[in-house]
């Protein structure tokens, strides 16, 4: 991990908590389409307009959510985050839309 904190570190604070909260509702946004994809293709079996649609969403699923585990280790020293709060965003990931409720409430200085 020391190899990510490296890339991180010519980036200010205030330009990674930006890009993580917007990684972080890109990945719910994301979590939405793909459950309209699963939708349209259940109800649409012979076409190929949701098979399309269910790869690019997908795929692009797939890049905010490995975007969100990239940032994680940066986040845990700015924020700074104990081990459990650690595991919970990375368990987060795993859930719809958790990753807003990590933007709103976790990923705060003030939080007691």
């Amino acid at each position: 991990m020391n190899f990510i904190e490296r890339f991180f570190s010519k980036y200010s604070q205030e330009q990674m908590i930006r890009w993580f909260k917007r990684i972080c509702l890109a990945e719910a946004v994301s979590w939405f389409f793909l459950f309209t994809a699963m939708i349209w293709i259940r109800t649409d079996k012979e076409s190929i307009l949701p098979t399309i649609y269910i790869i690019v969403i997908g795929n692009l699923h797939g890049l905010f959510f490995s975007m969100y585990l990239l940032f994680l280790s940066s986040m845990r020293k700015i924020y700074q985050w104990d081990d459990e709060d650690t595991v919970f965003t990375i368990i987060a990931a795993f859930f719809p839309f958790a990753t807003i409720w990590i933007d709103k409430k976790l990923a705060r200085f003030d939080r007691e």
